[in-house]
């Protein structure tokens, strides 16, 4: 009997043991709750910067104006910035959202679901959609005021096959 206890405790250390282990990955990836998923916002910006982090990767950007003639600023005079998370880097590689395909200056219009909080941030639904670039003067097309990149002759999709 006393060997048939043992073996329990044993097995009982070890799955405490594990438990311990394995929480802790789990705990550090949060849980998509902290975006609105009843909310979908479409905005077109300037990347500033690709992250490419194992977990989610993220490109900060700078709004466009609605009426395209330059960058968005709020009340204050300031940039409007945002940021949307997207699955790992590697996942997003493949979909073709790289630093090379989205680097400093890049236009390009997303789709993504706000932080419930109202902070600029969101996590991107469906593909992204790249305003083209004239080969002569290496300036994006930007859309029409209230359009995005995905109404631009010329645009391409990363990430999906709709935008």
């Amino acid at each position: 009997m006393k060997n048939h206890t043992f073996g329990a405790r044993t097995l009982a250390a070890s799955l405490a043991v594990l438990a311990v282990l394995f929480e802790a990955p789990v705990s550090t990836h949060h849980s998509f709750a902290m975006y609105d998923q009843t909310k979908t916002v479409t905005l077109t910006g300037v990347v500033r910067q690709f992250v490419a982090q194992a977990n989610h990767a993220e490109l900060h950007f700078v709004l466009i104006a609605p009426d395209r003639k330059g960058l968005a600023k709020d009340a204050d005079g300031k940039y409007i910035e945002w940021g949307v998370e997207m699955a790992g880097a590697a996942a997003v590689a493949q979909q073709g959202i790289t630093t090379a395909t989205f680097g400093a200056g890049t236009v390009f219009s997303v789709r993504l679901n706000p932080l419930r909080d109202g902070s600029n941030y969101g996590s991107r639904i469906g593909a992204i959609a790249r305003c083209p670039v004239d080969p002569a003067t290496n300036k994006p097309h930007l859309p029409e005021p209230d359009k995005h990149c995905d109404s631009v002759e010329g645009h391409s999709l990363s990430g999906g096959t709709a935008f």
